[in-house]
């Protein structure tokens, strides 16, 4: 299996926020829908989902294991719990929320009940997410090769990864870039406005076309309709070689998530 290029995802939407962004979404044509049980939103998915009509065969659905279901008697109660909420027996994709260090159970304990979670049907995929190179090379060492989907992290232009995405792609692990628009704040930049104009394009739809043309899937989201629709534009916009040597050079480092406690020492 492979994971869908474009997805929606439903970071920071609650109640019927979010019930109302995956509606819209799904009557627009996504397909691939990005959660967490940290998200506190599995539920509204779930309902989401089961109103739109859409066969569960037709979607690809992720969710990721919180810090707290880390240990191995928890991981596969909680995804269980998770499978409820979201109304299905299994999910695409379980991804493990955090690297955690320090949190009291070790990768190699937590990886391991992820890969039970796939060989009893929960989960047809696995992945990892926030990730560095050290730990990722880890969880391969505990899983095998060829086990881990994906390791979704923060990527934009302002945060570029060179180094982990290169490893990655090396490992035949995809790429899924999550805050691609940097919190919004890569709308205003003058290059990508430029480069936006050029094609008669949203700045928007050039940050996900760059990612995507990088080879990382995207998973953006919104509250708005037209922009859900706007952003799925973006798997036809063609930048070319000058437009993608423009973005490369607006790399800062520009993280924008990295919380204490749950956060690697980033590459």
């Amino acid at each position: 299996m492979s994971i869908p290029s474009f997805g929606v995802g439903t970071f920071r939407l609650t109640g019927q926020t979010a019930i109302d962004s995956v509606r819209n979404a799904l009557e627009l044509g996504y397909r691939h829908i990005d959660t967490a049980q940290v998200y506190g939103n599995e539920a509204e998915v779930g309902q989401a989902i089961a109103e739109s009509g859409v066969a569960r065969d037709a979607l690809f659905l992720t969710t990721k294991i919180w810090v707290d279901h880390y240990a191995r008697d928890k991981l596969i109660p909680s995804l269980r719990q998770s499978l409820d909420k979201l109304r299905t027996d299994r999910v695409d994709l379980t991804l493990i929320h955090w690297p955690a260090p320090g949190n009291g159970v070790a990768l190699a304990e937590f990886m391991t009940a992820l890969a039970e979670a796939k060989a009893l049907g929960l989960t047809r995929q696995i992945g990892v997410s926030n990730f560095n190179i050290a730990l990722t090379r880890q969880a391969i060492a505990v899983v095998g090769e060829g086990e881990i989907a994906t390791n979704q992290i923060e990527l934009s232009p302002y945060l570029q990864g060179r180094k982990l995405t290169a490893f990655l792609q090396e490992q035949g692990i995809a790429v899924t870039s999550y805050m691609t628009l940097a919190y919004g704040k890569v709308l205003k930049d003058p290059v990508l406005m430029r480069i936006a104009d050029k094609h008669q394009a949203t700045v928007a739809q050039v940050a996900l076309a760059w990612a995507l043309q990088l080879g990382h899937a995207v998973i953006p989201s919104s509250t708005r309709r037209e922009n859900l629709a706007s952003n799925l534009l973006a798997r036809d916009l063609r930048l070319d070689a000058d437009d993608m040597a423009q973005i490369a050079t607006l790399e800062r480092n520009g993280r924008e998530v990295d919380p204490t406690g749950l956060a690697p020492a980033w590459d």
